[in-house]
């Protein structure tokens, strides 16, 4: 058989056949393994990225416990402080009411002692009082008895000093 520009039938299918062994080969030798060593590489590192995303949401749980831990603390500060300053509150109320108390005490003594002082002064006042009086009516009766005898003798009344 005399084709046209000299073509080969025979030739025209041993050429599609080693092609078409060639490729096959290719695929099962080259195209195949290269496939799954692709496929398991991006798995790897597919499973690498998961394991990150993993740690990393751990790491942000962690966070966000730390946080609450921080915050629980900060709150617990603050509810320490609060209690120390309403226990200096109240121990200043406590020493401000028995100084109250001390200074009311001082003051009723101080108003007795003054009672005292002044039922004493009167006291002593009217003993004073009573001795001058006495004093005095013993020099005015030795004086009005001295005078009544002036008078009795007819005489005028004169003064002894």
């Amino acid at each position: 058989m005399n084709i046209p520009l000299n073509i080969d039938w025979q030739q025209i299918l041993l050429h599609w056949m080693n092609l078409a062994i060639l490729t096959g080969g290719l695929y099962f030798l080259l195209y195949d393994p290269v496939k799954r060593f692709m496929e398991k590489r991006e798995a790897y590192y597919r499973g690498l990225e998961e394991q990150a995303a993993g740690k990393l949401r751990e790491a942000e749980e962690l966070k966000a416990a730390y946080q609450a831990r921080l915050d629980g603390a900060e709150e617990e500060i603050h509810q320490a402080r609060a209690k120390a300053q309403a226990a200096v509150q109240q121990s200043v109320e406590e020493q401000m009411a028995q100084a109250r108390q001390i200074v009311a005490k001082a003051k009723e003594e101080a108003a007795s002692s003054r009672e005292q002082i002044i039922k004493e002064s009167q006291r002593e006042l009217r003993e004073l009082t009573v001795a001058a009086v006495k004093k005095l009516t013993v020099k005015a009766d030795t004086d009005l008895f001295d005078q009544f005898l002036d008078l009795a003798e007819g005489g005028t009344p004169h003064e002894n000093h």
